[in-house]
Parts: structure tokens; sequence; C-alpha cells
């Protein structure tokens, strides 16, 4: 038996570390996990292949190259309202430039060499064995890849007669049958009503014999016959012919079904809204779109709203969901309708209403979303998890924030996520990081689940599982394991990636929020060919490619791979600055900040309101120190841009200040969630720490915090007067922050604000947090509490004895 050796290469990863001094760098990494993982004990390392590092610090990652099933999400019928991502083949050329982790993704048995024809009988039982189990295994998982969504109808007998059941027929007919009628239709020129009986029983045959029918020039003879006759025919014998149509897979671009579409348009103003629903429902059993038939059926809705029964609703928002299409003029009554029937819906029925809603993009007020939520939290452990995540869906599509229904989740959902399909978890995972909730019970459940699943991961999915890791900034016990799986996983599908490259620009900031920069998907993602296909997406992922070059930049030093083009990063520099001014540097809380600054410090020209790192697309006011506690003029550019701010800003109403130091009524309060906040190595006791106080080092000694060379620093940095480091000088970037760069109801930071506050420190600034908790409510305050807060910022007594 020969013996075939595969080498692959493997990726290079670069595990980029927070710039720390000499104190932190020993401790940052134990905080962190002090803080974010009580009492939690750290995965163990395991033996694996070493990842070649852009910045070596001894870092691991466990690699198991193993061959894995391929999954076929893309393929079944059900598809994602927001992707169509299948595992179509790769391009040409694409993996020879950019070679995957593992390059067939075929099943371990396919990928298993065939037994010589000397094997004993024993040797071909095992492998038959074998192939068996793996392709059980296969089929398995692409059942559950995708939830039936009509579950529902099994709740009310009343959708029998609304759906088409595809299931195998109740009473079998045996093969000799099928062979008598269409021995019949040759011989004799059947009526409409034979025609329709004979689709009939032709549909009851066994499975075997109903796939041969297609092939059959007899059975090609009959649907020409119907097709012949099909003006003739009843509405009921139509109906039957094409529920007969589903068990026989008759195929969507058949004659058959043209002329089936044509005539049932004609009829449909004719027939009754059960018929025209039950006639949707088939369609979408053939996978056939018919917008035109779809389009009859809204009108007719629309214009017999009043007579929809419960169930006939809830088949319509279905039939909507599955089309894809949302009509404008039945929002409001379907609104109107959902809290007519809230309470009589069953469980399973409210998460086909939201799936409908979902798929259509049909939006719905805050009010019925959140009377939805309000009952499913009270009844979440008696709904089944697809019903479940449909609701969650939902809820992130409307952004509604219930914190109930997030409170009983995080109970109920860890234990449920093992038995989940790798979608579920996806939108599970999605929606807490798309609503700010931090929940680490729930994202340990998710990361534990994954690795086992991991291969059935579409692109989309695994760019979200990294995108709601990192939004949240939290890295799992099995933090090593869980990315180094999405990692390759992202190998394995970067073939999808040329036509959905919004999925590799958030795999990669998802990465790149918890400090990881894949060295060779980098390198892909920033090549000019790639960049040219974002360009070409419906999706606006200039500010996410500008994000992501800069931050390789200034965190990764060693890397060798393409870079955005110059002028490409001034556009968008300029993009982002023409947006700042028109909708950041003038929010109130930073422009009384930056007033009352001026008036502590002796001017505009000691405090600059502007973004040092544009690409994190937030502001910082920046403040210049010597070391004996002296502010130093600096803003010497545009020294009357504060009063042309002041002239911009938004005058402080009651009302005003009542919504920014309360927030919505139904928001928990920063102070009742104590024992999770956190402002990681962001407190002002800390960043004292970092200060690159001259006074302080050894004589001859280099402040650690400055700019390393060949690093990038930010363009209005590169002017004499400003850029320059004037020796023992301390550069201050305060934070005058709100509750949206924090995770909900806690003082967590979002994976952005971590990774710009990380980078301020790189580029050896010393970061300030002016929190919305501590901020806000002294906005109502008198002037000279204002300013007593802010010189105690700017000048803490530890940076004024440290100075000393």
């Amino acid at each position: 038996m020969a013996t075939v050796l595969m080498c692959r290469r493997l990726p290079r990863l670069s595990r980029v570390t927070a710039f720390s001094t000499t104190a932190e760098r020993g401790s940052s990494k134990s905080k962190k996990e002090e803080r974010d993982k009580p009492g939690a004990a750290k995965a163990g390392t395991e033996s694996g292949a070493t990842i070649q590092l852009l910045k070596p610090r001894d870092y691991r990652v466990l690699y198991n190259p193993a061959a894995y099933a391929k999954g076929r999400a893309g393929s079944q019928q059900h598809v994602d309202r927001d992707s169509s991502v299948g595992d179509s083949s790769p391009s040409p050329g694409t993996t020879q430039t950019f070679p995957t982790a593992s390059p067939q993704a075929l099943s371990p048995a396919r990928n298993a060499l065939p037994k010589p024809k000397s094997s004993t009988l024993l040797g071909q039982s095992s492998l038959a064995t074998l192939y068996k189990e793996e392709t059980e295994k296969e089929k398995r998982e692409m059942h559950n890849s995708k939830e039936d969504p009509r579950v529902f109808q099994k709740g009310r007998p009343e959708y029998r007669s609304l759906s088409c059941d595809g299931a195998e027929p109740a009473q079998t007919l045996p093969a000799e049958e099928g062979d008598w009628i269409l021995q019949s239709v040759a011989g004799c020129e059947p009526s409409p009503g034979i025609l329709s009986d004979y689709f009939l029983r032709l549909s009851r045959l066994p499975a075997e014999r109903r796939a041969a029918l297609l092939s059959d020039p007899r059975f090609s003879a009959l649907c020409h016959r119907a097709v012949t006759a099909i003006g003739l025919l009843s509405t009921p014998d139509l109906i039957q012919i094409l529920k007969a149509c589903v068990p026989l897979a008759v195929p969507a671009s058949h004659p058959l079904l043209n002329a089936c579409e044509a005539e049932f348009c004609r009829r449909a103003w004719d027939m009754d809204l059960e018929q025209l629903l039950l006639v949707a429902d088939c369609w979408r059993c053939l996978e056939r779109g018919v917008p035109s038939y779809l389009g009859i059926l809204f009108s007719y809705a629309n214009l017999h709203w009043k007579e929809l029964t419960l169930p006939q609703f809830v088949q319509l928002l279905y039939i909507i969901g599955e089309g894809r299409r949302s009509p404008a003029d039945l929002a409001q009554k379907v609104e109107s309708t959902i809290l007519k029937h809230l309470d009589a819906f069953t469980l399973e029925e409210l998460g086909a209403i939201c799936l409908g809603l979902f798929k259509s993009l049909s939006g719905i007020s805050e009010h019925v979303m959140r009377r939805i939520a309000d009952r499913v939290s009270l009844q979440m452990e008696d709904m089944s998890t697809y019903a479940l995540v449909n609701v969650l869906k939902m809820l992130r599509y409307t952004r509604v924030d219930h914190v109930p229904l997030m409170r009983e989740l995080g109970k109920v959902i860890p234990a449920r996520i093992p038995a989940t399909n790798i979608q579920g978890i996806m939108h599970i995972a999605l929606t807490y990081s798309s609503l700010h909730f931090f929940d680490e019970d729930v994202l340990a459940a998710v990361a534990t689940s994954l690795p086992s699943k991991v291969s059935y991961c579409r692109s989309k999915d695994a760019a979200k599982f990294l995108w709601s890791f990192g939004c949240l900034d939290y890295e799992p016990p099995n933090e090593e394991e869980f990315y180094s799986s999405l990692i390759k996983q992202l190998h394995a599908k970067l073939h999808e990636f040329s036509k959905f490259p919004e999925h590799l620009l958030t795999a990669l900031l998802g990465l790149a929020f918890v400090k990881r920069f894949p060295e060779e998907l980098i390198d892909f993602a920033l090549r000019e060919e790639f960049v040219e296909k974002t360009r070409g997406s419906k999706y606006e992922l200039n500010k996410d490619l500008f994000t992501l070059g800069k931050s390789v930049e200034i965190e990764c030093p060693t890397y060798q791979g393409s870079q955005l083009p110059p002028q490409l990063c001034q556009e968008f520099t300029e993009m982002v600055s023409s947006f700042a001014e028109r909708e950041i540097y003038v929010r109130p809380e930073i422009v009384e900040a930056t007033s009352l600054l001026e008036s502590m410090l002796g001017g505009p020209e000691y405090v600059k309101n502007h973004m040092i790192l544009p690409h994190t697309r937030s502001s910082d006011l920046e403040v210049r120190l010597a070391t004996d506690g002296h502010p130093i003029p600096f803003n010497f550019k545009d020294p009357v841009a504060a009063k042309k701010l002041k002239d911009m800003g938004v005058s402080l109403t009651d009302d005003l200040m009542s919504q920014l130091i309360q927030g919505r009524a139904h928001n928990q309060s920063p102070t009742e969630v104590g024992n999770e906040a956190r402002i990681p190595r962001q407190d002002r006791g800390d960043a004292a720490g970092a200060l690159l106080l001259g006074a302080a080092l050894p004589a001859g000694a280099t402040p650690q915090a400055e700019p390393r060379a060949g690093l990038w620093q930010p363009r209005e940095q590169a002017e004499p007067q400003a850029g320059l480091w004037q020796p023992r000088e301390v550069r201050l970037a305060l934070q005058v922050s709100n509750r949206n760069h924090f995770c909900y109801g806690s003082r967590r930071l979002l994976g952005l604000h971590c990774l710009k506050r990380r980078q301020l420190r790189l580029l050896g600034y010393v970061v300030v947090e002016i929190p919305f908790w501590e901020w806000f409510p002294l906005l109502k305050r008198t002037r000279s509490e204002k300013l007593s807060y802010l010189h105690y910022k700017v000048f803490c007594p530890e940076l004024l004895t440290r100075a000393g």
C-alpha cells in the first residue's frame, strides 16, 4: 500500500502585544485574565506547529491540518438574507497565489486512498463502514446547517390547506402502476381531469422510481399533454398538478412550470386567498422565483386584509420572507395585525414572523419589537432554539436593546449551543456583538463548541464569529484553538472573498481588535486587485480598509506585505475628517471640554480637538506638557479653531443634558454593573505609569514610549512644529467617551476603542480617560467644578510627582 506524505504551508500569524512600560509588560496579560475571566483556568497548551510571527514573542498556535467535511450550506434552499455564499470552485490561479491550509474541501473518507484489488473482504468492509459513517455524519451536518423554517405549520391543522407537504407520501403506490399510467398516455388522449389524477398518482411512487421519471420520454409526453390542455384544467386540477411536481422534483426551469406560472398569474384574481397561498408555497418548494405571481398575491392580500385568519397571516409573512420582498404598503397593516394576535401566536409562529420580516428587510417599530420580546422573554424555555434565533435576528435588525430578553437568554442558551447548528450559533454571537451585550458564559459556550464545527462555516460565518469576539474584546479560555481554527477556515474559503470582499475585511478587523494579524491574509486583502473589488461592493468598505491598513502599519513594524497606497490613505483621511467636522467635533460634551481646556491652559494653541488616528474614527483632545507640569503651546496652525467650534456647537438645553446623562429610561445605570466594570489599562493611574517623563529615567536613557523609527504617524504630526517630539515632552490624548464606546450597561470598552488606545500608546501618547459616567453629569454643574475635574485629569498628582 502506497504512502503519501503531504506537506502544507502554514500561514504566518502576527500576535502583537500592546506597547507597555517595563512594569506593565509583565502584568498586563494577567490583569486582563483576572478582569475578563475571573476564576477561569487558562486552557492548557497542547503540542502544535509553531506559527512564524511578525514579531516573535514565544507565541504558539495549535494547528491541526486534518481534512474536513465540505459544508453545503450554500446549496440549501433557505439562504440568509444577506449572504448567498456557496462553496463555489476557486477561480483559476487563486490557490497558487494564496495557498489554503487544506487544499481540498473533501471529507476524510473521500481523501482516503482506494484499497488495492487484492484487499481482503474485511478490509473492504472496514472501508465501506468508514465511508458510510462519514457520509452519514456529513448528511447530518448538512441537514442541521439549515433548520426547517416550516416547523410552525405543525402547530395548527389549518396550515394543511395553505402549504405543500413535500415529505414522502403516506400511501406509496407500486412501481408497476406508474408504468401502466405512462403506457396509457401513449395510447389515448386523457381528459383534463384524468391528467391531474395521473400526476397525483405518479407523485406517490417510490422515491427511486420518481427519480427516474424525469428521463423517461413517456413522462415528457405527459407533461407536454398538460401544457397543451392547461387552459382547460380547473383551478383545483391545476393546483393538484403543481403540488405533484414537488415530490416529482420537477426542475424549476421545466416547460410545464413555465406554463403553470403564466396560467396562475392569469387566474389569480379569480382564486381565493387560501389557494393563492398554497400555490405560493408550492413555488417555494420548487425553488422557483415567481416575482410577478407574488406581486399579485400581495396586492390581493392588501385588498382583503381584514379577511385574513391568523394562520393565513403567518403563512403570508413566511412567503414574504422566502420571496425576499417586502411590500411597502403592507408594513403598517402587518404591525397592527401582530399586536392584534400577539397573545394567540404560538412561539414557533412568532419565530416564523420574525424570520419573514428579517429576510424581507421589513422594518417594524421599536414598540412592536419590544412587545414580541416581552412575550418571548417570559416563555423562552418553551421555545425551540431555531425560533428563538429568528427572534434574535429581528432584535438585532431593529437595534432594540431588550434587557430582560438578553438576561433570560444568558440563562437558557449556553446549554443549547452544543446542539445548535453553526449558522444558529453565529447569529447568537452576532446578536450579542451587534447590541454590545457582553455575557461571558454565552461567549465561552460558543467558543468551546466552535472548533469541532468550524469546517461547516461559510466565509460569512467565520467572519462574523471573529468580528463578534473582537468587537466585544473577548478572548475565550480556548483562545488559541478558537482563533487558529477560524483562521484556517479563512484560508480554506479564500476563493469566496473575491465575490464577497466584505467578509474578509470583517474577519481581519475582528482579529485586529484582539491583536492578531495573519500576515498572508492581510497581504491578500491589501493587494491592489482586492482593493479594487471592495470598490465594487454594495457595502461601504473604505473605512474598514483604512482601519486595517493603518493598524498593520502601527502594530506590525516588521510586516513586508502589501500596503494601501498613500493617495488612497489621503482620500480616506479626508473622507473621515469631513465626517468628523460635521458629526463628532461639534458634540456638546466635546465642545464644552475643548472650551474649558483652552481657558484652563491659556488659549486654543494649548489644546487641539482632532483625530490623532483618523482610521479609528473618533476624536481626541491633544494636550502637551513639559516635565515640570507646564503646558506647551503647539496648535499654531489654526489658533481660532476653537472659536469656530464654539460657533458650530449645540446649545446645552435641560432636555439635551437629561438625555446625555440618563440615556433612555430603560438603560441600566453604569453603577449597577460595577462588578463587570473595567477600562483595560485606561484608568488614569495606569496611564501615568506609561508617561514619557525624562526626569524619571536614568541619565542618557531613551523614553520607551517614544515613537519607533519607521512607524506611521498622523499626517499633521509630520510638520516640523507639531511633529517633532520635544525633549522631556509628554503628549496627552484625552478621550471624551460616550456610552457607544462601551458594552451595554457597563464600562467595558469595545474592541475598536481598545485598539485605538493601544495604538496611541504605541505612538507614545498617554491616554487620559474622560468617561461619560463622570463627565456627562458634570456638564450640568458649575464651571468651577468642571474646571477642577479637568485640571485633575491633566495635572494628575501622580504625574506631577513623577515629573518632579
